[in-house]
């Protein structure tokens, strides 16, 4: 695994391009497994968006660090291990495309969201490694990333994670996690919040 600090591994014959937007676009890939909200501060703007969060929790749904912040900690709880190799970087104006593989092991329940921000399905974990190419796109401004899009190879790692054809028991397994999830999201939306001004 590739800590942020340390340059990306590169495969025989990459065509990576060295320059500082391509730098900082990998380096906010790392920080998706291991960094911390200001790490992705230094490395978003503050209106960044990220197209790929229509499938994701509602609180990844915003704009800047703390929305990437929050698909980071969506990824963590379904994936530790999680770590980046980069074959292929290259940039033309202020556009950076870098392939990669992404490869990591599921400890966590994977949770995906329609675009109400509705839990659509839940995986549960059967403690099974991927690792699946990626090319994940990068708008730059300023020397940081304003806006992220990718195209994933999702079907395979859930052919890697036992997620798909799905046995008839993880079916099961499924359809109570889901129930239990949403359970859980429907509580922590009707629970009230404190009047911190007390009684009037």
């Amino acid at each position: 695994m590739h800590s942020p600090s340390q340059p990306p591994a590169r495969s025989a014959g990459s065509t990576t391009s060295d320059t500082e937007a391509v730098r900082t676009a990998i380096r906010s890939m790392h920080l998706m497994g291991s960094g911390d909200l200001a790490d992705l501060e230094a490395v978003y703007t503050a209106d960044a968006v990220n197209r790929e969060a229509v499938n994701e929790p509602p609180d990844t749904r915003g704009v800047g660090p703390t929305a990437l912040f929050a698909t980071a900690r969506w990824l963590r709880g379904a994936f530790s291990e999680l770590a980046w190799e980069v074959h292929d970087a290259v940039q033309d104006g202020d556009l950076v495309v870098v392939h990669g593989t992404m490869s990591g092991r599921q400890t966590g329940p994977f949770v995906a969201y329609d675009r109400d921000g509705d839990v659509t399905a839940v995986f549960p974990p059967l403690g099974r490694r991927f690792a699946v190419t990626q090319t994940h796109w990068f708008r730059m401004r300023d020397g940081r990333v304003a806006e992220h899009w990718a195209n994933r190879d999702d079907l395979g790692m859930g052919q890697q994670l036992g997620w798909t054809p799905p046995s008839p028991l993880y079916i099961a397994r499924m359809l109570l996690a889901r129930r239990r999830t949403r359970r859980a999201a429907a509580a922590r939306a009707t629970r009230p919040t404190s009047n911190a001004a007390g009684p009037s």
